[in-house]
């Protein structure tokens, strides 16, 4: 009989035993590795060129956009002049989970955002629902947020030169129109920028950002004038659940704020300044948005708002007599949802840049410009679907699924700060979310609560789209996993 312990006749050491399949689906990818590979790409990397200020800008740039200008004609009617406690509410809500975000992004500062840290985490398949969460989060969004550009530019051109885009040219087939030209010309001028750097679409992004932040200043320098103390009065006439209705309508305005989790290679300081501009960003976009609802409330009866695009100009023409305001806010508008399109755009591709090192998705998406040190095939492949998508498909319902993918991605990285201190505590981090693991549990459940507030088509359209992810993952991504490799390390 031979030994147990003697190797095999041909001399080679028994290879060990393969993983079962629920282990291949759970297998994790340490978090040092996912540090060391930081900027690395096929055939460059990308460069580390933003500080603080642009990282917040960046967050900033992708939440505050389309949310401010339309959401007070859908809130107000809600909560009435208590729609400033649901904007409070709202961002302590979006507060929890930027909270798991800032420990996160401090602690594995990379591109995937709250893909890597699932990854590190929770296992590859979770990782793999997460990513495909943010691609519907990021990458439709982006065609959505494309065609209200498209409305607002008819707006300002109609306001400027008497004229506007043919609707055959500016809305989609199935909305009146052929071909939405206006959308895909935006996503494609984001593009451009993209492709130029990350230093320069930064650039471009924080004159973008200052531009709206000046038009919200500018409505309420001149809204306080017509303020009138009495449009107080019965301060909350729905009770406590209008305000809570109107809090779920309004987190959508907050979606945006983890996108400097997007930039965690390019940053120079990404440890200490992701989770400053994540919570600084948040703090800011808070502000405004509590004081433009508390002067438009002053200066409109609550009953008057009704449910349209143009609250804001509508109450700056009301309140100066003169269309000149609802003209300038309209540019600004158009400046506004540019800026959305291009952030959001860039956190997309660096998601799937982090996907594509992994293996998870194609190899072209993981391919770096030595020139730029930028993604120039990942940028030009998802710019040219998003740019068609809007252009020529109605996003509908599709376009409402993007919330409940961004709440899902939320909920499980407020589970994944908690799962990564208990496994790996002795890590250095350089932000720690305050009476964890309370706050954490506090954001998945409101999480939870927000995505059970909405619609049954919206969970059908959600459903869908995940079982198509998890086809793709089995047949491509479970397969071509650098962790399905024999020398993948294993987690710790």
């Amino acid at each position: 009989m031979l030994d147990q312990g003697a190797p095999p006749h041909n001399g080679r050491p028994a290879a060990p035993p393969s993983p079962g399949p629920v282990a291949r689906l759970m297998r994790r990818k340490p978090v040092e590795h996912l540090v060391a590979e930081g900027g690395q790409g096929e055939g460059g990397s990308l460069r580390r060129s933003l500080g603080l200020w642009q990282l917040t800008m960046i967050s900033i740039g992708a939440t505050l956009g389309t949310g401010i200008f339309v959401v007070l004609g859908e809130a107000v009617p809600k909560a009435g002049p208590a729609v400033t406690l649901s904007f409070v509410i709202a961002g302590l809500t979006a507060l929890f989970s930027a909270l798991s975000y800032a420990e996160l992004a401090g602690t594995i500062p990379v591109s995937g955002s709250s893909y890597s840290y699932a990854y590190a985490t929770m296992g590859e398949l979770v990782a793999w629902v997460c990513g495909w969460c943010l691609m519907l989060e990021y990458g439709v969004s982006v065609a959505a947020v494309a065609v209200g550009w498209g409305e607002y530019l008819n707006e300002l051109l109609d306001g400027t030169i008497g004229v506007t885009i043919p609707a055959a040219l500016s809305a989609p087939p199935g909305d009146g129109g052929v071909f939405n030209l206006p959308a895909l010309i935006v996503v494609l001028l984001a593009m451009a920028f993209l492709m130029g750097g990350a230093r320069e679409s930064a650039r471009a992004n924080t004159i973008m950002v200052v531009v709206k932040i000046g038009a919200l200043v500018l409505f309420c320098a001149i809204g306080v004038q017509g303020f009138r103390s009495g449009n107080y009065e019965n301060f909350m006439p729905l009770g406590m659940a209008g305000v809570s209705a109107a809090g779920a309508t309004l987190f959508f305005s907050y979606i945006g704020f983890d996108a400097a989790s997007t930039a965690g290679e390019e940053a120079k300081n990404a440890q200490r300044d992701l989770p400053r501009a994540i919570l600084l960003s948040l703090a800011i976009i808070t502000a405004l948005y509590v004081l433009v609802a508390a002067v438009a409330v002053g200066a409109k009866p609550w009953r008057q708002f009704t449910d349209s695009e143009a609250t804001l100009a509508q109450i700056m023409r009301e309140v100066t007599g003169q269309s000149f305001w609802g003209t300038l806010l309209a540019f600004c508008a158009v400046i506004a949802i540019a800026s959305v399109v291009l952030t959001v755009l860039y956190g997309q591709t660096r998601i799937l840049f982090a996907m594509a090192r992994d293996g998870l998705v194609p190899k072209v998406f993981g391919k770096v410009s030595p020139k730029t040190g930028t993604p120039r095939a990942n940028t030009l492949i998802v710019s040219l679907f998003c740019g068609v998508l809007a252009a020529a498909i109605p996003l509908g319902q599709l376009a409402d699924a993007t919330s409940i993918g961004t709440l899902f991605a939320f909920a499980l990285v407020n589970v994944a700060v908690v799962v990564l201190r208990r496994t790996r505590p002795e890590m250095p981090r350089t932000f720690r979310v305050p009476l964890s693991p309370l706050m954490p549990a506090l954001g998945f459940v409101f999480c939870l609560w927000m995505m059970g507030s909405l619609s049954t088509i919206t969970w059908v359209v959600f459903g869908v789209w995940m079982a198509a992810g998890l086809v793709f993952y089995f047949l491509y991504g479970h397969r071509r996993s650098r962790l399905a490799a024999p020398a993948a390390p294993e987690a710790k």
